[in-house]
């Protein structure tokens, strides 16, 4: 893994790994408390992280973004299986259930944030690697939630969307889920090759996360007092 060291691996992994499984079992934990237990049957509604990792969105495609350095790092984990007609009430539920990762998230960059206060209670030879952790959390979990909100089933913007729009936008707007993946990563990796040929930056997607994420890492710092 050439101009990968094992030190950028340590403080990446791990808030990597614990962001996608928090972000999975939220899922799995709201859907069964609103009455789908399909998850939970499954054994999805867990904090063990191999239940969550799809072999190719979460470790082949980043790998191989990471060592190409492509402009954008991207990957996925296993979605957790939800039977959105088992839920209490399914329209409004869904809501609750998309939006359930993307909070976890936020409340993993605030945990993250404020733990940059017990700095000091570290010992000096593990300061700069807790640090880089924490750091490296703030911003996964943060890219993580903004991303994932993005109106695009099957990501969990285009679930509340669906849930949200009226009928008359919410069902063709549905029926992109299967196309939705597929979508994504066609704009993620096309726009910005023809950027070079057209003269136009239309990495548009990209830009945006980007932008939402800088502002909401700086309200988070400045909510917690780092700033």
């Amino acid at each position: 893994m050439s101009g990968i060291s094992l030190y950028t691996l340590s403080v990446w992994v791990l808030p990597l790994v614990i962001a996608i499984t928090f972000h999975e079992a939220a899922h799995g934990f709201i859907a069964h408390r609103l009455g789908d237990n399909t998850a939970w049957q499954l054994g999805r509604v867990s904090f063990n992280p191999l239940r969550h990792i799809d072999p190719f969105g979460t470790l082949i495609l980043p790998a191989v973004l990471l060592l190409s350095h492509a402009p954008f790092l991207f990957g996925y984990a296993k979605p957790v299986p939800v039977n959105f007609r088992n839920l209490n009430h399914p329209r409004i539920d869904m809501v609750w259930v998309a939006i359930a990762g993307p909070v976890t998230n936020i409340l993993l960059a605030l945990v993250a944030a404020f733990a940059f206060h017990g700095l000091g209670l570290v010992p000096d030879n593990a300061a700069r690697w807790v640090a880089d952790n924490l750091k490296n959390a703030l911003i996964i979990n943060v890219v993580l939630a903004v991303f994932n909100m993005l109106p695009i089933p099957p990501l969990d913007g285009g679930r509340v969307a669906v849930g949200l729009l009226p009928n008359a936008l919410a069902i063709p707007l549905s029926r992109l889920e299967p196309y939705g993946m597929l979508i994504l990563i066609g704009v993620l990796l096309l726009l910005p090759m023809l950027r070079g040929q057209l003269g136009l930056n239309l990495d548009v997607i990209s830009a945006i996360v980007r932008t939402v994420t800088g502002y909401m890492i700086q309200l988070l710092l400045l909510v917690t007092g780092n700033i």
